[in-house]
């Protein structure tokens, strides 16, 4: 049986961000992905630019608090994790995760609200050794994407 690998977008304000997340979602076989806050959704000329086709196959679906999201994935028994920069984080490479997951990624500014965090069951980081304290929201998915996709085997 599949391992079930869900993503949560909180308030991507790019929509070229969507749709790369939408094109690694699908690279990654991800089962659905939820848009919350002001994150666009498919269609839009500009998501389909960077998504390529991939928010056809994808399936998503948008709520405009992530805060009740969150709560009722948790009530499903889904593993909440959280991709930020943050005191109680661990490396994403030291993260042994449990099925079924989400991973929430938030906006490129202002990341994940601290509401959310708190809810988090686990929360990961992208150790940088650069001066950038970060990477593209998008890419940032694709690595931790690909990390937690290793165990789902």
């Amino acid at each position: 049986m599949e391992k079930e690998f869900y993503v949560i977008c909180d308030n991507i304000r790019s929509l070229e961000n969507i749709g790369s997340i939408f094109r690694t979602a699908d690279a990654l076989g991800v089962s659905k992905i939820f848009l919350c806050g002001i994150s666009g959704k498919p269609p839009h000329h500009k998501i389909s630019k960077t998504a390529l086709g991939a928010e056809e196959r994808i399936p998503f679906e948008h709520y405009k608090q992530i805060g009740r999201l969150v709560d009722k994935l948790k009530k499903d028994k889904i593993q909440i994790v959280a991709l930020e920069r943050y005191k109680k984080a661990i490396s994403y490479d030291e993260f042994k995760p449990q099925f079924p997951l989400v991973l929430i990624v938030g906006n490129e500014v202002k990341g994940i609200s601290k509401k959310i965090l708190q809810k988090s069951d686990k929360i990961i980081f992208l150790p940088m050794r650069g001066s950038k304290e970060s990477l593209n929201v998008s890419v940032a998915f694709g690595v931790a994407g690909y990390e937690i996709n290793k165990f789902r085997n």
